[in-house]
């Protein structure tokens, strides 16, 4: 069975930039696309990029205003989400998700298959 495991998440201070990783194992990141959603406390779920399978595909949320870029690996199987400019709204959990799914389609309410366990990452001063 396929897993997906996050890890890069850490406490830095507003401005300051941070690479968030996602290892998949079980499956191919050559057919699946890996979906980053993050919760913070008390707030609604938020999808935050996609990275389609098999061609590459990106999605990013509004929200993000360009400040995050999506990229995979597919010889290492993973997927990086590098995001400067960091916000303390960006606050959260983060949680790298797979499934196969056309990014083009995605929506914030979609439903990946498979989640990670989440990495935290707080910006503050």
């Amino acid at each position: 069975q396929g897993q997906v495991v996050e890890s890069g998440g850490d406490l830095v201070q507003p401005g300051e930039s941070l690479r968030l990783s996602c290892a998949a194992t079980g499956f191919t990141l050559r057919d699946y696309a890996i979906g980053w959603i993050r919760q913070a406390p008390g707030k609604e779920r938020e999808g935050v990029s996609c990275i389609s399978g098999r061609d590459g595909f990106t999605y990013y949320a509004d929200s993000i205003e360009n400040r995050f870029t999506i990229s995979k690996d597919n010889a290492k199987n993973m997927v990086f989400l590098q995001m400067s400019s960091l916000k303390p709204e960006d606050t959260a959990t983060y949680y790298c998700a797979a499934d196969l799914i056309d990014c083009r389609v995605y929506t914030d309410n979609y439903n990946f298959g498979t989640w990670g366990r989440g990495t935290q990452v707080t910006v503050s001063s």
